[in-house]
């Protein structure tokens, strides 16, 4: 796999602007990154499908999903001194938002620079210095004066899409990746890769890319994605908040550099016990470092597929980000390697008697 290459495509791919419903940036990056692998085509929710130009007709279907959209706000009113009030577009901690920059896309298209802001200690009371922070109590300012300003020169009104102000970085000597969104857009890089490195490989399944939108706000896109491949099985990348920093080490199970995580159980899906065993078997076998979780709260695009049709087979390939659902998450780019890799193979070892023993 070209290092070089998948780095700049993680931050074309995680620079791009697309909070959920409003993927269409995202898209056009994918498009352009994956236009040698296959046939494109998108629905109306705005999921992206790459349909691998080796496919042959009659072979089992191997759904390859990530999800395209990151967590953000969205502009619900306008204040007469030229505030914005917002709303969160994903899970969000209230704290976590004030004091950092935004990008709130105006009527034209153009993003315009704001930060996120609260009332300055200076002026507040000590019952309010000692309540705790709501979103009812921020607002992002653009510099304007006015709402007649906000509107007529900035030219942003009611329901503008507003993402996290995040560039994307690089530490080689550490092996680093820091910059927004990598809650999916690492998922996203991980569908082209394994794309590209299987280009030409004579395989027993066909491979469907599953760009699917809308995963913060309840996992709508891939309800779509799923009845429209109507897969036999399914990998599921995507980008797992890491724990390694914030329980014990015994009860760590998502450490950077470790390995991509492949989850039991979470809130929504109980993993397909005899395709993860299919999956950690490999990993071992071809020395591939994986992390093995229970977890008791979050999902992912995993829980509506497994429901799809009579019950899709599915994994899910998590690569461990620090800070997920905040301006800037802190991923190993040794677990996005390891991740396309388990995919990899994967992919080569099934056929249709394999599915069908799952």
């Amino acid at each position: 796999m070209d290092k070089l290459r998948t780095i700049e495509r993680i931050r074309k791919i995680s620079d791009a602007n697309g909070i959920s419903g409003f993927e269409d940036e995202v898209l056009s990056v994918i498009r352009e990154e994956g236009k040698d692998l296959g046939n494109f085509a998108e629905d109306r929710i705005r999921n992206l499908y790459l349909y691998r130009k080796e496919n042959i007709e009659g072979q089992p279907v191997v759904q390859l999903n990530a999800h395209t959209d990151e967590v953000g706000f969205m502009v619900k009113a306008i204040r007469p001194d030229g505030m914005l009030e917002f709303i969160t577009i994903g899970g969000w901690i209230p704290t976590n938002i004030p004091a950092h920059r935004v990008r709130v896309k105006n009527q034209e298209g153009v993003y315009i620079p704001g930060l996120v802001a609260s009332k300055p200690p200076h002026f507040m009371t000590e019952a309010e210095k000692k309540a705790p922070l709501e979103i009812a109590n921020l607002v992002i300012d653009i510099g304007a004066v006015s709402a007649e300003e906000v509107i007529n020169d900035y030219r942003v009104g009611i329901a503008a899409p507003v993402v996290p102000e995040a560039t994307y970085s690089y530490d080689e000597k550490h092996d680093i990746l820091l910059g927004k969104a990598f809650d999916c857009r690492i998922g996203c890089v991980s569908i082209l890769s394994t794309l590209e490195e299987l280009e030409g490989e004579k395989l027993k399944v066909n491979l469907v890319g599953d760009f699917s939108s809308q995963e913060e706000v309840g996992t709508r896109g891939s309800i779509v994605s799923a009845n429209t491949i109507k897969a036999d099985i399914a990998i599921v990348f995507e980008g797992c908040p890491a724990d390694d920093t914030v329980v014990p080490a015994y009860q760590a199970q998502t450490c950077l550099k470790k390995g991509p995580m492949l989850r039991h159980i979470d809130s929504r899906m109980i993993t397909n016990p005899r395709f993860q065993r299919f999956a950690l078997d490999l990993a071992k076998e071809y020395n591939i470092p994986v992390q093995e979780a229970v977890r008791s709260a979050g999902s992912t695009n995993g829980a509506p597929i497994h429901l799809s049709n009579d019950s899709i087979p599915c994994i899910v390939i998590g690569v461990p980000v620090r800070y997920a659902h905040t301006h800037y998450g802190i991923s190993a780019y040794s677990d996005v390697e390891n991740g396309i890799k388990l995919a990899i193979e994967i992919i080569k070892k099934l056929d249709e008697s394999i599915i069908r023993g799952f």
